[in-house]
């Protein structure tokens, strides 16, 4: 599948389908036991991936790529970052920006839309959280080659590990599709990724950083380089 069909079918179920579910997620509103453990998984890993950029990111362009609710924007824009939020959902974008403090107005510019496309310009660093899980290999290694293109500094992103567990889960939602379902995570070698990235021309060195288990969420921080 290329990369703009499945954009599309992530595209149509987080903004038809998950909106409230991903703003209540990412919100302090109470969730189910299985909910809490998602949250703290992410809460955790944005944590991880903000670690691997600098503390101070005053004057530098980043690009928060599917930044979803908005809350990793929020951080690199405490930082000083001038933030690109970019996501495929119209719905979240608006939940974003809501939600962003007044203070922060001037430092984050919002934009419904593809997260690769060439007119956002360049940048000093790239964080992609959870917003390339969809994605097969080669797909996500032609996004790498795309930014990597345009980045000066760093590409954190999040890829789902190839567990056992979530090798089951993803043989289940291939042979059991359910229109109310997310798109299938597609779960990842650090070593296949890096060859479909060098493949697509991206010239680079991928590394994992650390993988964040918890409860139903499991990811692994990946980072690219020049």
């Amino acid at each position: 599948m290329s990369y703009e069909a499945t954009r599309s079918r992530v595209e149509t179920y987080f903004d038809r389908t998950a909106t409230d579910v991903w703003a209540r997620l990412t919100s302090d509103a109470p969730v189910s036991g299985i909910r809490r453990t998602v949250r703290a998984g992410r809460d955790r890993m944005r944590a991880v991936m903000l670690s691997r950029l600098p503390q101070d990111l005053n004057g530098m362009r980043v690009l928060d790529a599917g930044c979803g609710a908005g809350q990793m924007s929020v951080a690199l824009a405490e930082r000083g970052a001038r933030v690109m939020a970019v996501d495929i959902s119209p719905a979240l974008i608006e939940v974003a920006r809501e939600r962003l403090p007044a203070h922060l107005q001037g430092n984050v510019t919002f934009r419904a839309g593809d997260m690769l496309d060439p007119a956002l310009g360049d940048f000093d660093h790239v964080v992609a959280m959870d917003s390339l899980i969809y994605y097969d290999a080669a797909e996500i290694g032609s996004a790498l080659a795309a930014l990597g293109a345009r980045v000066r500094g760093r590409i954190v992103l999040t890829v789902p590990p190839r567990t056992t567990m979530l090798m089951a889960m993803w043989g289940a939602g291939r042979l059991f599709p359910r229109s109310d379902r997310s798109p299938v995570m597609v779960p990842q070698r650090t070593e296949a990724l890096a060859r479909a990235a060098r493949r697509a021309g991206a010239l680079g060195n991928l590394s994992e950083i650390e993988r964040v288990n918890s409860g139903f969420y499991i990811s692994t921080c990946l980072e690219y380089s020049s």
